[in-house]
């Protein structure tokens, strides 16, 4: 019993450990070749977002929100793929709900 009371609170920090690094690591997702470039963690909280100049056209900026969105997506999308890769070292691969 207490060999699996102390499996259970190591994996408890290595889960803790994974997703403090999580949330310090910056994933940069992109549309349009790289115009827009936006940024979450790789716990997929928004960071922030660059665009080029030449992606701002006033008389089209239904292209330049398509551009944004797609970009956070992107992000998202790579930040979700990264946390399934580190959660998997302490999950074995199997796909536990709520850990990613």
């Amino acid at each position: 019993m207490a060999a699996n009371m102390k499996m259970i609170q190591q994996m408890q920090n290595r889960l803790a450990k994974i997703q403090q690094e999580l949330e310090e690591t910056i994933v940069d997702g992109s549309s349009g070749g790289g115009v827009v470039t936006a940024q979450v963690t790789g716990s997929r909280a928004f960071h922030g977002i660059k665009i080029d100049p030449s992606a701002v056209d006033p008389d089209d900026v239904e292209m330049l929100e398509d551009l944004i969105t797609t970009a956070i997506q992107d992000a998202m999308a790579k930040a979700s793929d990264l946390a399934e890769e580190r959660m998997s070292v302490l999950t074995g691969g199997m796909k536990i709900p709520g850990l990613t």
